[in-house]
């Protein structure tokens, strides 16, 4: 066969058919896929048709309220919790036996227990040693259950974020360490300027996550008396039994953790585009 025939055999195929079957699971994906579109329009819909002016002037601007409490008591843990997780990291990688099983059993506990469990203890627990904790000045702080929400929401998030941290610094190969001691450097100036700053790039996920989970799981503090944004939502349902408040309040942790995974992915794309290739 010439060339030109050849050529004119390519030509004369047909072209694949790309066009995918209507397997049982395709037609289940789709069904699954209007159900939701369908579910969201009438939600859309009921929220339209029920709007109330009176107990949005009302309402709204204590959910904005409890909204700010939530965020500040969420940011104001993780801050600290980040500042306490790197000597609990350092503790569980310590070949001190005691330093290491002190390390461990924190975290340990506080990962193996509910947050919800862990506040209760926190609130109702010290509140039964009230005497004592005026006896070291200490009452004034347990007494508030602002105060006991950030205690134990820095307690817990500080064991995750110790884990985090110690598998990533585990995580930098060891030629790091190998390659700053032939530069000279210091152990201590190998940690800070070498190791941690990777093990940071490599925790950017894990930490992004702890603090979605971190957020969504604040909304039990509503059961101790604070009026964050599920405390604002609690009361203002206890008043109107319009149950819309939830779903408003679904909303607002909707567009928050979708706004915060956004940023998040964002820095994370900055921070390790040096190593795309």
């Amino acid at each position: 066969m010439t060339a030109v025939a050849e050529h004119r055999d390519i030509g004369e195929r047909a072209p694949p058919d790309l066009r995918r079957p209507w397997t049982a699971s395709r037609v289940a994906g789709w069904l699954m896929l209007l159900s939701w579109g369908v579910a969201t329009v009438g939600l859309i819909w009921f929220l339209y048709s029920e709007w109330n002016i009176d107990k949005v002037e009302r309402y709204g601007p204590k959910f904005i309220s409890g909204l700010w409490v939530t965020i500040e008591l969420v940011g104001i843990s993780l801050i600290i919790g980040a500042i306490l997780s790197l000597p609990v990291a350092l503790g569980r990688m310590s070949r001190n036996p005691l330093f290491s099983r002190l390390a461990f059993a924190y975290v340990y506990v506080f990962r193996g227990t509910p947050l919800l469990a862990q506040l209760f203890l926190i609130y109702y627990g010290l509140g039964s040693f009230s005497d004592q904790l005026k006896a070291v000045g200490l009452w004034f702080f347990f007494r508030d259950a602002w105060n006991c929400a950030l205690f134990a929401f820095v307690l817990n998030t500080a064991a995750y974020q110790a884990e985090i941290l110690r598998g990533a610094i585990e995580s930098v190969p060891r030629g790091q360490w190998e390659g700053a001691g032939a530069l000279g450097l210091n152990r201590i100036q190998t940690f800070w300027k070498i190791i941690l700053p990777q093990a940071l790039v490599v925790a950017l996920r894990p930490y992004g996550n702890e603090i979605v989970l971190m957020l969504k799981g604040s909304a039990i503090v509503a059961l101790v008396t604070v009026y964050d944004l599920m405390g604002e939502t609690r009361r203002a349902f206890s008043r109107t039994y319009d149950f819309q408040a939830y779903i408003w309040a679904a909303v607002f942790y909707f567009v928050l953790v979708q706004t915060l995974q956004n940023i998040w992915n964002r820095i994370e794309v900055v921070l390790t585009r040096h190593l795309k290739r």
